[in-house]
């Protein structure tokens, strides 16, 4: 058969796998399939393969790798889906490979397709971060490309081209721009024109480009004329303001409280101070709220006009709107300066009282001569400062303010309405801004929205700033985001704090991804992180767990270099957490080496003793426990106490009473403790008389055995079937008013059951319901449970009657317990009808229930019932288990049902109601027995697609039912990816495989065949041998046939006498017979086949 035919139909396998055999560990898996497949020479275009290739890695974090095949794929023709270009667009645009982004860009829009809103949304992040880099004209050249495809962009965009030109002062770009893509500028956009044209070039050059923008289609907002009026008060053209103001409300806009301000603050700047309550009284008309800035500004033009009576006044207003506060016997004017920011102790008003040199500067209401007492200059230069901050608003003062008060919603909110007036945020301020938000867990949210939008800020963060923003998002469980700045951070090769390192360590540790923090380690070490004590233990127990030793043990040698003086402290903690999770091997490896550096304590052995009983290697800790004891060391007191009851279990109760002696030794306050772990391990193994023995002399000794001891004592009693002690030390309970433990009150109804003392376990049952301990619920179950297999059905009816008639409404436990207890005893009918009840209520019944009932039904022919059953399920959306569809499936195909059995695994499928663990191997072979390869073949992906790979047995059915249908190209791919599946076929199947290639001429691939069994370690038959030989006889190519005879007689298979007589005549053909080839072939063919130098033979 041909390699690229074979190579084909495993193609076509490949393209079926699932998602999962994509991921991490089985990329690797599959690009070395790949490679091996070409290595043949045989030329792979998969358009799926390739783009699932790129989403693994994609999906696995690895860049290059997934650049590489996307590369390879375009190379070859092949066009990448789009969900490949925008996972690969997402992760470029995470590691700032911007210039690569462009060119992936590029090609996806070149597909000249029509995109969806997630895919223009990638696109779109795309031209954003070029023009954050600089690249406004690469951006551009995507956006009209972009465009061509009858695609919009968003105003976000457009805003990220205006503030990339405005920040070139290209304005004339602006308007190029706009009219290239045909598209009106937002009002956002137009307004950061506005203000950086006022900024850069005044007024008159911002209202003349107010026009051309209109010409795009741009529509001037309140905001707009806002930022023309301020600027132009600021430039002292008040007249050129107030016709803004006059434009604006003939326009029907409605002005800001900001565009008041700036008037006020214009009108008192040039000394018109009375039209400044003209213009308040308008604002309030208008509807427009004053703020604390606008009496601001009046303050500072009554100030600066010497109106110190309207200065008090308006205190007084302010007060009375609840924006300040006046104490009763506090000076108005003094208040007014603390308001504009002056010491009320440095500036006083004065009369002017002296009959020599007048100081009057000003005359009050009554006519009396005042001045100031005050540097003048210096008080005149502050109110000139208020009124012209007042004129154009700066929110970045604003915003530093509201930060400086910890007001982070306050300053959220200024952050979008300070784009609205076009200005941007400093570096300074945004970094303060994002270190606010850091320390605010619940405005996490907030962050990554401001960091999102200002790319061009976020890029530019310090590495102090980074730190806060890794440490905030990995407390928050943000890993991912967390990863993508610590990653830049990598790359820049920035300072990372030891904090950043332990948050994202233990956010990847809470995560359980080992993958990732393996990545970093590298990183952490070479950077001489090393976490605190306590979340040592923390990241140490994540190691643990995630099977990663190595790395644990480099922890712990960086913590002992980084805090000599708590070595000890260090020590304790690695012994407790590596033997708390299963790595006590490692632990008690370690304490032989710490032998050498300390004098061991208690503490250090108690942490291996716990670890050690909770791995169950008892005998261990036993040897531990000795010589502890010869040194004169005692376990702490809860290892010692749940190790007592695990020695006696182990048959050491020699060991437990020499460890409950030396605990009470000058320990009476432990008594209680050590003598019930006793009186438990005795229980526990059935050792009655020693728990009972010790039991009188707890009593003697005046110590009050609490509930647990004799709850332990009940159920010892039980486990020796010694009902009459069991009733008597349940009389002393019930008199001492102790609480019967569910675990006893089990034991309790178990035995009374087994002895058939059924009045007893139902006394015992009003008994528990009367200490109101326990859910009434859990005890009915109990007694059903154990009740059921007695067979006396009577009184289990009449449970269920009492349950109902007390209001207790049975659950699934209940019956799940009835199902199972009722099969138990061969009562299916009565199963199936609580099981029905059951599915009615809409109580999911437990796996086992559905198993054992259906599996049931189809043992005994009542396979109707079952698939009742079974629709039921169908119809609620529950997984069939592998037990219950080989069931049906088996008792469908046993009745002759083939096309019923292909729609009920059909269904399954379709419906997703597979469990992750199916296995169909069974099927798979009853299918192949049918003829129904094409459904084996589904059940075979079924269990791919779950990841779980169907056995050797299930390949060999589907193989040798595809050769009996003689189609050996299909045969063979199935070969081929069982041998990668690193399954071994059976002899059979390789024999059928050779046998229908010689058959059908293939030869060359039979023998090829041969050599890949013997390089997987197989030894083909001398069948398969002969089967080959013969065929290469019959094509008259007998070098080939001498040399497969010898490999057989290598591997001692003899040839038989036909197979040399048919050669050895096949050579004496007359026109070979002076050929020196032909007998040197006849001399070498004898030679191997034992006849060679034999007496009376003649060559």
């Amino acid at each position: 058969m041909n390699t690229i035919r074979v190579s084909s139909i495993f193609l076509i396998r490949v393209k079926s796998w699932p998602p999962c055999l994509f991921e991490s560990g089985c990329l690797e898996k599959l690009k070395l399939l790949l490679s091996t497949v070409e290595s043949q020479g045989v030329s792979l275009d998969s358009h799926e393969v390739f783009s699932n290739l790129i989403e693994g890695y994609v999906a696995a974090g690895e860049l290059d790798r997934s650049i590489l095949v996307y590369d390879r794929m375009k190379s070859r023709g092949l066009v990448p889906p789009r969900s490949s270009y925008c996972g690969l667009l997402n992760l470029l645009l995470q590691r700032k490979r911007f210039q690569l982004a462009s060119h992936v860009a590029w090609d996806m829009v070149d597909m000249a397709v029509n995109f969806s809103d997630a895919e223009k949304s990638t696109l779109e992040n795309v031209i954003r971060l070029l023009c954050t880099d600089g690249k406004i004209q690469e951006a551009r050249n995507l956006v009209k490309k972009f465009m061509d495809l009858n695609c919009q962009v968003s105003n976000l965009v457009l805003e990220e081209f205006v503030s990339g030109y405005c920040e070139k002062k290209d304005f004339e770009d602006i308007l190029s721009f706009f009219v290239e893509i045909k598209c009106a500028p937002s009002v956002m956009a137009g307004n950061r024109v506005v203000h950086s044209l006022c900024d850069c070039y005044g007024t008159e050059r911002a209202s003349l480009f107010i026009h051309e923008l209109e010409n795009v289609g741009f529509c001037p907002s309140e905001i707009t004329f806002g930022i023309l009026i301020g600027w132009s008060c600021l430039e002292g053209k008040l007249s050129k303001a107030l016709t803004y103001m006059s434009t604006m409300l003939s326009k029907g806009l409605v002005p800001h409280t900001y565009s008041y301000n700036a008037l006020i603050s214009g009108v008192c700047k040039e000394g018109l101070w009375k039209h400044a309550q003209a213009i308040f009284d308008e604002m309030i008309d208008r509807g427009a709220i004053p703020d604390l800035l606008t009496f601001k500004v009046l303050l500072a033009g009554y100030c600066k006009a010497r109106q110190f009576d309207e200065v008090k006044r308006l205190i007084y207003e302010m007060v009375s709107r609840g924006l300040i506060q006046l104490h009763l016997l506090e000076d108005p004017l003094s208040k007014a300066f603390i308001v504009l920011g002056l010491n009320p102790l440095a500036v006083r008003l004065k009369r002017d009282n002296d009959v020599g040199l007048s100081k009057t500067e000003f005359f009050d209401n009554l006519g009396n001569g005042l001045y100031l007492d005050t540097d003048l200059d210096a008080f005149d230069k502050r109110i000139t400062v208020i009124l012209e901050d007042s004129m154009v608003p700066d929110f970045n003062s604003i915003i530093r303010k509201e930060c400086s008060h910890n007001n982070l919603k306050t300053a959220q909110s200024l952050v979008g309405e300070m784009a609205c007036w076009g200005q941007e945020l400093s570096l300074p301020i945004f970094s303060e801004l994002v270190r606010q938000l850091c320390s605010s867990r619940s405005l996490i949210k907030v962050l990554t929205m401001i960091l999102e939008k200002m790319t061009r800020l976020a890029n530019q963060l310090d590495q102090e700033t980074l730190n806060l923003v890794v440490q905030a998002y990995s407390n928050k469980g943000l890993t991912f985001k967390a990863k993508i700045i610590l990653d830049e951070m990598l790359h820049s090769k920035l300072d990372i704090k030891n904090k950043t390192y332990t948050s994202i360590v233990l956010s990847l540790c809470k995560k359980g991804n080992s993958r990732d923090l393996l990545g970093y380690w590298g990183a952490f070490l070479k950077n001489k992180w090393c976490p605190g004590l306590d979340d040592f233990k923390r990241i140490l127990e994540c190691l643990c767990h995630g099977q990663m030793l190595r790395e644990a043990l480099q922890l712990l040698e960086m913590m002992l270099s980084s805090y000599p003086h708590l070595r000890l402290d260090i020590c304790h903690a690695f012994l407790e957490t590596i033997s708390a999770t299963g790595f006590t091997d490692v632990a008690l490896a370690f304490l032989e080496e710490l032998k050498h550096c300390f004098v061991l304590d208690r503490i250090s052995y108690s942490h291996i003793l716990r670890g050690l009983c909770n791995e169950g290697k008892f005998s261990v800790a036993i040897t531990i426990l000795d010589n502890m004891i010869l040194e004169n060391l005692i376990p702490c007191l809860d290892v010692s106490v749940s190790l007592i009851p695990k020695l006696c279990k182990v048959d050491r109760c020699d060991i437990a009473v020499a460890l409950k002696d030396l605990l009470l030794k000058g320990q009476s306050s432990n008594s209680c403790a050590v003598h019930g772990a006793l009186v438990c391990g005795y229980s526990m193994t059935a050792k009655v008389q020693e728990a009972g023995t010790l039991f009188q002399d707890m009593m003697s000794k005046g110590l009050n055995p609490d509930t647990k001891i004799y709850n332990m004592l009940v159920q010892g009693h039980c486990q020796a079937n010694n009902l009459m002690k069991v009733r008597e030390l349940l009389g002393v309970a019930i008199r001492n008013c102790l609480t019967v433990s569910i675990s006893a009150f089990r034991n309790l109804v178990r035995l009374m059951c087994m002895e058939d003392r059924l009045v007893l376990a139902l006394s015992l049952k009003d008994l528990m319901l009367g200490q109101r301990q326990y859910d009434a619920l859990i005890i009915y179950n109990i007694l059903i449970f154990y009740l059921v297999p007695t067979g006396r059905m009577s009184i289990v009816n009449n449970i269920i009657v009492e349950m109902e008639e007390k209001k207790f409404v049975q659950n699934e436990f209940t019956y799940n317990f009835l199902v199972y207890g009722f099969s138990q005893c061969k009562d299916l009918s009565s199963s199936v009808h609580y099981l029905s009840i059951m599915i009615s209520k809409e109580l999911k019944p437990s796996n086992r229930s559905l198993r054992i009932v259906i599996s049931s039904l189809c043992n005994i022919g009542e396979l109707q019932t079952a698939l009742d059953l079974s629709r039921e399920m169908e119809l609620r959306g529950w997984t069939h288990d592998s037990i219950i569809q080989n069931a049906i499936i088996e008792g469908l195909l046993s009745l002759g049902k083939l096309q019923e059995a292909e729609k009920f695994v059909g269904r399954m499928m379709e419906r997703d109601l597979i469990p992750d663990s199916i296995n169909y191997d069974n099927l798979i072979k009853l299918f192949c027995q049918y003829g129904r390869l094409n459904k084996a073949v589904d059940l075979m992906d079924a269990m791919l697609k779950k990841c779980n790979v169907p056995n050797s047995t299930s390949y060999d059915s589907v193989i040798y039912g595809f050769c009996a249908h003689n189609k050996l190209d299909t045969a063979m791919a199935f070969h081929a990816e069982m041998l990668n599946m690193r399954l071994n076929p059976s002899i059979d199947t390789w024999e059928v495989l050779v046998h229908n290639l010689c058959q059908n001429g293939q030869t060359a691939e039979a023998e090829l065949l041969l050599l890949s069994m013997v390089e997987v370690g197989e030894t083909p038959s001398r069948k398969m041998y002969c089967c080959v030989i013969n065929r290469c006889r019959i094509e008259n190519n007998l070098r080939k046939a001498s040399e497969l005879m010898q490999a057989m007689q290598q591997v001692g298979y003899e040839p038989d006498f036909e197979t040399h007589w048919s050669l050895i005549s096949n050579l004496n053909n007359p026109k070979d017979k002076d050929s020196d080839n032909r007998k040197g072939f006849l001399s070498r063919l004898l030679s191997i086949s034992g006849f060679a130098g034999k007496k009376g033979f003649k060559g």
